[in-house]
């Protein structure tokens, strides 16, 4: 008998009227909302501008979304294009299904694209949205929760999940796998942002120190998974993958170190060239130096009157 576990929902959509309110979907917006927010915050004291981030969010979201769904589609194709599976659930992306190598690869897309339009630098952007980026992800994993997915192998500890029985699983308690990726990725972002403020990390090594920690962890994480996966070389899939995008996370980090050390000076030119703009006019102000337009004849009334009165003076304007 089970005396402690962690229970999952009895069911992961609630209808209010002909509307269905999916936690999945919750979890995925409150996540890109907490990213923005926070991501906005540290752009802000990077020197860029209030409301940057977001509009380049409008850019990147959808493409990440499209990426993670087109890599969790090609990577567990069986679910949808094999036999007696209908191929329209590929694009029901609410029941759950985003891989996060898309997202971000197909979302750094969107990030630049966004950041060339405004004549941003795609890496200090990355740097400034990382550990956001991490706190997403902590949130959106608690969806897989609400669906009752992606769960690890039986057990009987205290914080063990309860999973009910349903189609392509069995009820048992298991390892919470996705609270486990949930609280790593949470330890990301506090190990980004501390490392920011200590080593001043710049020209994208922020973002790639969030790429290798969570490779880290995922590894370890995913190994524990019992869902069906593709393997390769006796591990699966998503572990080689996190294997090699961590060495390359770490070698952009060396690499970037070498060729452009320190952090970027300015990272939003617009932003440098408004504040430049103020602060001239406040030292003009602070000098006493007249307006441009003062005593040099703009006011018609002044000119008016002194014309009248030289003309006075040497007997001009007599009937």
């Amino acid at each position: 008998m089970d005396l402690a576990y962690i229970p999952s929902p009895s069911t992961g959509v609630i209808h209010l009227g002909p509307i269905p309110l999916r936690g999945y979907a919750f979890c995925i917006i409150i996540g890109v909302f907490v990213a923005v927010w926070y991501g906005n915050k540290r752009w802000i004291a990077r020197g860029g501008t209030a409301g940057t981030v977001a509009d380049i969010a409008v850019w990147a979201v959808p493409f990440g979304l499209v990426g993670g769904r087109l890599y969790h589609v090609i990577t567990d194709y069986q679910l949808y294009f094999s036999e007696g599976e209908n191929w329209v659930d590929a694009f029901k992306i609410w029941e759950g299904g985003l891989g996060i190598w898309g997202a971000i690869a197909l979302g750094a897309v969107g990030a630049w694209i966004g950041c060339r339009r405004r004549g941003i630098p795609l890496p200090a952007y990355a740097d400034a949205i990382a550990p956001g980026i991490a706190l997403a992800q902590a949130i959106g994993r608690w969806g897989n929760w609400f669906n009752q997915e992606l769960y690890g192998r039986p057990t009987d500890l205290p914080w063990a999940l309860k999973i009910t029985e349903g189609a392509n699983r069995e009820a048992g308690t298991y390892h919470p796998t996705f609270l486990y990726e949930s609280l790593w990725c949470v330890g990301v972002a506090l190990l980004v942002v501390w490392a920011d403020r200590r080593f001043k990390l710049g020209h994208g090594r922020a973002f790639a120190l969030y790429v290798a920690a969570y490779c880290a962890g995922r590894g370890w994480i995913e190994y524990m998974r019992v869902d069906e996966a593709h393997h390769v070389l006796g591990l699966r899939l998503n572990v080689w993958t996190a294997i090699v995008v961590f060495v390359l996370a770490v070698v952009y980090i060396v690499v970037s170190s070498r060729l452009r050390p320190g952090r970027e000076e300015i990272v939003e030119p617009k932003a440098e060239k408004k504040a430049e703009t103020s602060e001239k006019a406040g030292d003009a102000e602070e000098a006493g130096e007249p307006d441009a337009s003062a005593g040099t004849g703009s006011d018609p009334d002044a000119v008016d009157l002194g014309k009248d009165d030289k003309d006075v003076e040497h007997g001009a304007g007599k009937s």
